[in-house]
């Protein structure tokens, strides 16, 4: 049996295909027989990675009762939440609104218009966990819908009417005061005062990375040096990287942990968080120059290169939890298993990587670290021998979409990398990535398109396509100053600023002015898993009015951030990129290097800049005589004497130029406890 899922390209839609349910995709089709057959449609929103997705596949979506109920009485529509964030955005906080909270898989009723009145999350085949049984809710609703018809229309009106209010308020009122330091300073105290003193991180269980406040809070150490700002960072990045959510044979991180001391993940692991947690670590390493920190991001950046890469440059969504069946079998190990495979080497590994008989997870062992840095070094064999041995399991499934705006993370995060740690390899998967994405993800207009899998692109790109892309391409134009990809995210801004900016100039929308009209136009602001794509947009704006001289980029960030000045200050966990963006605009540098950068006495200066971490630095390089620059920062810059030139403006204020390394170095100033090149 199958239903119209059939030609889709979503792996968690194709999961699908052979349910008895007659699921039909978002779209014209279904939204018209809904209206035709007068009929509610149910409307399930989940991705492909998602345990309790798979569970209430197997339990309701399999279920030949609750088919029949489904197809008799409803209209079915499935959505895969990160092709379509426009629809998961909207039906999530209605969720919210009807219930109080909200996750995946999401499960709403709409009304054939597309209006939500019912909805909630799982629900099980029976009655259990204080949930009802789905089945029961679909005679609820179906029911309702037949006999109390205005009772549901009204509830409907409610929550659009709840929905609009919303939107209409989401850019909250604020005001230029808002954006001095003090919004800084009382993020920051708000993050150390709830920070976990024993376990890291913010938060009981389950735990979340965060890696955007851990990021502002390296921003606030690097400007006042505090050590017990630093301390926290690290305390949480440490707790992490020995921890179970970080894989320690095969790099990377999962999504979250179950607990709140970071041993028991949720085995699924994501692309956007592996991109911000390897530079995060990578910054941490520049700051602090720990070894693991430098270990931890290149083993990161390695496992995406290794499993997350597709041959033609694109990087896949995610890795499930699952394989056979289970949830993290591929992960776990007996000490039987262990013992087997390293022989002579089980009781240093076993010191270092707790094990036992009874495991600590339902009879199998999650491994972490406990051991010290050179105990792991010298571990490197048998860490090897048991990811060998891995490998020959069964794998995790893995959503093979490309998602423009992860990528452009992505693209960042390797982008930095092949920067700060000298990896060539890094550069030439960057560069890979930026050319797909730029030549496959792209309409004929030269709009950006959302998703790529198996070589077709669709869905008109949204806000945070632009401005992660941006941000990627400004990184990869860091890493080599090719031109090429500074033009690229420049016409990208421009486009993103015509179709997605507010029509008063305050902010951005997440959908453009031409998109699909739906019950509301999403403007989300707070930042979840990823950062919000407002944020995101005035970050990149700030970084390209200091290369472009362009005056306009920089009031229409300032103008996005002042809105949200003043929550960001109450709760920097869910604004933490506005606050990366408002110490951007407050502390911003703009470097210019004028010479070849290719010749010696240029990659000097260059190598001044590279040291240590310099979060609101930008630094253009390039040898404009002639004309031969599109970058007007280096314009009208000459070098004096015929050498490589520096030229240092930090907050509009220009030093005098220098051809010095060690001069230039006196003007920037450490940023870190590092040199890069320092083990």
């Amino acid at each position: 049996m199958t239903n119209h899922l059939r030609g889709e390209t979503s792996p968690y839609l194709l999961q699908h295909v052979e349910n008895p349910v007659d699921w039909y995709p978002w779209g014209h089709e279904a939204l018209a027989k809904a209206k035709a057959e007068d009929k509610p449609i149910f409307l399930s929103i989940g991705y492909s990675a998602c345990h309790w997705c798979h569970v209430m596949a197997q339990e309701s979506f399999e279920d030949e009762q609750i088919a029949a109920i489904l197809n008799e009485r409803f209209v079915s529509i499935k959505v895969d939440r990160e092709e379509r964030p426009d629809l998961d955005r909207i039906y999530m906080a209605a969720v919210q609104a009807l219930t109080g909270s909200g996750g995946w898989p999401m499960s709403v009723f709409l009304t054939p218009e597309g209006v939500p009145f019912y909805g909630g999350t799982y629900f099980p085949p029976v009655s259990r966990y204080g949930l009802p049984a789905f089945k029961d809710v679909l005679l609820a609703v179906s029911e309702a819908w037949r006999a109390r018809r205005d009772q549901v229309e009204l509830s409907a009106q409610q929550v659009l009417e709840f929905l609009q209010r919303h939107q209409a308020a989401t850019p909250l009122a604020g005001e230029e005061g808002a954006l001095g330091a003090e919004v800084l300073n009382a993020a920051t105290w708000s993050l150390l005062e709830s920070h976990d003193s024993r376990y890291g991180g913010w938060g009981p269980a389950p735990k979340f990375p965060q890696p955007m406040a851990l990021e502002f809070l390296l921003r606030r150490h690097h400007a006042t040096q505090d050590a017990q700002i630093l301390a926290v960072v690290t305390h949480t990045l440490e707790a992490m990287a020995r921890g179970g959510i970080y894989d320690q044979l095969g790099g990377g991180f999962h999504r979250y942990a179950v607990d709140d001391r970071w041993l028991v993940p949720h085995f699924e692991k994501m692309l956007y968080d592996n991109a911000q947690l390897a530079q995060v670590y990578l910054h941490a390493w520049q700051v602090t120059g720990d070894p693991l920190f430098r270990a931890i991001a290149q083993e990161t950046l390695d496992y995406v290169a290794r499993e997350m890469t597709d041959v033609r440059g694109g990087f896949f969504s995610s890795q499930d939890a699952d394989s056979e069946g289970q949830e993290g079998k591929f992960f776990l190990w007996t000490l039987d298993e262990v013992r087997a495979l390293l022989g002579s080497q089980m009781r240093a590994f076993a010191d270092a990587y707790p094990l036992s008989a009874g495991g600590n997870d339902e009879g199998r062992n999650i491994l972490s670290f406990v051991g010290t840095w050179e105990e792991r070094e010298a571990l490197a064999n048998a860490r090897q021998e048991l990811f060998r041995a891995r490998e020959r399991r069964i794998r995790p499934g893995r959503d093979e979409k490309v998602l423009t705006s992860w990528n452009g993370l992505m693209l960042a995060a390797f982008a930095e990398g092949a920067r700060v740690l000298g990896r060539d390899d890094y550069r030439r998967i960057a560069e890979r990535n930026a050319e797909f994405l730029l030549r496959e993800l792209r309409s004929g207009d030269g709009r950006l398109l959302h998703v790529w899998k198996a070589g077709q692109a669709k869905l008109a790109g949204y806000l945070e396509d632009y401005s992660f892309l941006i941000w990627g391409l400004l990184s990869l134009y860091r890493a080599t100053f090719e031109e090429r990809w500074y033009l690229a995210a420049r016409d990208l801004a421009e486009t993103m600023i015509a179709h997605y900016g507010a029509p008063d100039g305050c902010g951005f929308f997440d959908t453009a002015d031409d998109h699909e009209r739906l019950i509301t136009r999403p403007r989300e602001l707070q930042d979840n898993a990823v950062p919000s794509g407002s944020a995101m947009a005035a970050l990149v704006l700030l970084q390209l009015s200091g290369l472009s001289l362009e005056s306009r980029y920089e009031e229409l960030a300032r103008r996005a951030i002042a809105q949200v000045g003043a929550l960001a200050s109450q709760y920097p966990l869910a604004f933490a990129q506005w606050l990366n963006a408002l110490d951007y605009a407050l502390t911003r540098r703009e470097v210019a290097i004028v010479g070849a950068p290719g010749a010696m006495p240029t990659r000097a200066l260059l190598a001044i800049c590279d040291q240590g971490y310099h979060p609101c630095q930008i630094v253009a390089c390039g040898d404009p005589s002639g004309g031969g620059t599109v970058v007007p920062l280096l314009r009208e810059r000459q070098q004096i004497g015929g050498l490589a030139t520096a030229y240092v403006c930090e907050n509009s204020v220009c030093r005098p130029p220098v051809t010095d390394p060690e001069a230039l170095r006196a003007l920037l100033g450490s940023g870190s406890l590092h040199e890069k090149g320092e083990a």
